[in-house]
């Protein structure tokens, strides 16, 4: 094969020239470097934020689950019945009161707090709504002094009783949402007239022989019982039951048991 002299010569020239400088701006380097440990610190504050935001988010479940059990001031509800186990039983003819219904409207305070036990007072008003025996039928069998010889407390029939009353309550902690405690008291328990008075003094008390003093008059009474409470996963809110046993002066030893629905502020 025969090259021709022109193209070797000019193939010379070619390699002989100098390929131009590839060197970089020393000024544009020193900005790419800037650029570059900006970016390295902002990495930086990202995953330092980021282990804050995950180290308080991992704190937050701890707090979140401590802060749906509250204690503090409280307002409560119980609905539930009541009964009463001496003087209204049944005398021959009947019950003379039988068990009825309860409500129950309170205000207290957790006074005490600590993880495995609490102290609180509380004061309520009460309500009881009962069937009674007729006192027609209570003639003759019913006594005035309250039982104490046997026989019926002279009433005027169905009874509706309002009562006051105040008491502690200590409680334990056993797991983190429920408590078991045991609370004692005492109140005044009244009993108005349902009965117009008019026919009460005409036709009741002369049946009766004399004015009984169950209806329009103070009971004092002491209480006691167990406590039961649940701390729901809703914050603030909590369910229980309580259950008292309670001895009113010139009336009857009666007993309420109630579930209770409780918000604390």
């Amino acid at each position: 094969m025969i090259v021709s002299p022109l193209l070797v010569l000019s193939l010379s020239t070619a390699l002989a020239e100098e390929v131009p400088s590839l060197e970089v701006s020393p000024l544009l380097m020193a900005v790419a470097q800037d650029e570059d440990e900006e970016e390295d610190e902002e990495e930086e504050d990202d995953s330092s934020s980021k282990k804050k935001k995950k180290k308080a988010s991992g704190g937050g479940d701890d707090e979140r689950r401590i802060r749906e059990i509250v204690r503090g001031f409280y307002a409560k509800t119980n609905i539930g019945a009541a009964t009463y186990l001496l003087n209204f039983g049944d005398k021959g003819l009947g019950t003379a009161v039988s068990t009825g219904t309860f409500v129950s409207l309170s205000v207290g305070q957790d006074f005490v707090d600590n993880e495995k036990q609490s102290m609180a007072w509380e004061v309520s008003i009460n309500q009881g709504v009962h069937n009674g025996l007729d006192w027609s039928l209570q003639g003759g069998t019913c006594d005035f002094a309250g039982g104490a010889a046997g026989g019926y407390p002279c009433t005027e029939g169905d009874l509706r009783t309002y009562s006051l009353q105040a008491s502690y309550e200590f409680s334990a902690y056993p797991v983190r949402r429920i408590g078991i405690g045991f609370r004692a008291g005492a109140g005044a328990l009244f009993s108005p007239l349902l009965l117009e008075s008019v026919g009460y003094t005409e036709d009741v008390l002369p049946a009766y022989g004399a004015e009984p003093g169950m209806h329009n008059s103070i009971h004092p009474y002491g209480f006691a019982g167990p406590t039961f409470e649940y701390y729901t996963k809703l914050s603030h809110f909590s369910v229980g039951l309580d259950v008292d046993v309670f001895y009113a002066i010139g009336w009857d030893l009666g007993l309420n048991a109630s579930g209770a629905l409780k918000y604390t502020f």
